[in-house]
């Protein structure tokens, strides 16, 4: 038999045109059955991107050298860690590492990011892997820049060196970690101590510190006064205290008072040496002036061959009495000499030249 006879049927019982028809609509049914039946598919889960500060701590140098900006890390399939930012101090022998990073993830039910399984809370430990370092570090800020906020903040540095460390700190010095410049020494002035080989310093420095929390940083300590610092110069590494943050920092903004000095127990010829006239000096600047000096016999105490009790004269212990124009720095806690705290009952010393006098104050001119 034919498959399609001279009538154009199929089998000679069915229209071929009807059978398409029946085809046709048997494969839409098929069709729209087949689409009908398929589960919807899941749609793809929403993200954001949030931003951190982490407070790496202290890190080795040669691990600091590799840290940049746009270092990346992903703790799972479903987030990513990014450096944005990178703040470097130096903290002791090793630099302190904050970095600002980028965090995405996905959204949570309740709209909150989700980093590596849990939200970026404060005080949360977060790692950081890349091909050259492993480091991790907590987060201090979360919020929507992607830098730290830093402040070129002035301030006012006392430190004792040895005297050829005193003449390496130089007025332009940059302190420079990893190639990033993080302070620089603006101006120096040193005095002399009662040690020959030691020199106070006082340093005017720009700290490049970073905010937060509302508080300036560096180096792990609030910048405030009385807070440690380090500062690793070119050729030396200056270790010191702050004693003034911002304001005029000028170490030629003193003020001129008489102050009394004493010293006990001063052979003669020492007593002798110290004339009024004789100053010192720090460069060309005039630090201290003897403007009188007195000079008595130091009293000791005798018994008699009768068992009397003598008070008379030391056939050689002096006792001096100084007066001298000293050039004091007023400070927020009160005036200082030479970096040093100046009241009554202080000790302060004096390079005069030929003699050093190491002497209590008594007073101090209002």
């Amino acid at each position: 038999m034919a498959l399609i006879d001279d009538e154009g049927n199929l089998f000679g019982r069915i229209n071929v045109i009807d059978a398409l028809v029946v085809l046709l609509v048997a494969a839409v049914v098929v069709a729209g059955a087949a689409f009908v039946l398929t589960d919807d598919p899941e749609p793809a889960p929403e993200t954001d991107t949030t931003y951190a500060t982490l407070d790496v701590g202290t890190v080795s140098p040669y691990i600091v050298d590799t840290i940049g900006e746009g270092d990346t890390h992903s703790p799972d399939g479903a987030s990513t860690l990014r450096v944005t930012d990178v703040h470097l101090t130096p903290q002791g022998g090793n630099t302190r590492v904050t970095l600002r990073v980028a965090l995405e993830g996905e959204l949570n039910d309740q709209g909150s990011l989700i980093y590596g399984g849990a939200p970026p809370r404060l005080g949360r430990t977060l790692g950081i892997t890349t091909d050259r370092y492993e480091i991790s570090g907590q987060i201090r800020d979360v919020g929507d820049s992607d830098s730290l906020t830093t402040t070129q903040q002035s301030v006012l540095i006392a430190s004792q060196v040895d005297a050829a460390t005193a003449e390496d700190v130089t007025p332009g010095d940059e302190i420079r970690l990893s190639d990033r410049t993080v302070a620089r020494i603006d101006n120096v002035t040193a005095y002399a101590t009662n040690q020959p080989a030691r020199r106070q310093l006082l340093v005017e420095a720009t700290l490049s510190a970073h905010r937060q929390q509302d508080r300036l940083r560096f180096g792990g300590h609030a910048v405030r006064r009385g807070q440690p610092i380090t500062l690793p110069g070119p050729e030396y590494t200056l270790d010191g205290q702050i004693e003034q943050v911002g304001g005029d920092l000028a170490t030629g903004a003193t003020t001129t008072r008489t102050v009394t000095l004493r010293m006990e127990e001063v052979r003669e010829d020492f007593a002798a040496a110290i004339e009024p006239g004789m100053v010192e000096r720090t460069g060309d600047t005039t630090v201290a002036r003897v403007t009188g000096v007195e000079t008595e016999p130091s009293l000791i105490i005798t018994t008699g061959e009768n068992g009397s009790v003598n008070v008379v004269d030391h056939p050689v212990n002096r006792e001096v009495t100084i007066t001298a124009e000293l050039q004091l720095r007023e400070t927020p806690s009160g005036l200082a000499f030479k970096g040093e705290q100046i009241r009554q009952g202080s000790t302060v010393a004096l390079d005069l030249g030929t003699v050093t006098v190491e002497a209590t104050v008594v007073s101090v001119e209002r």
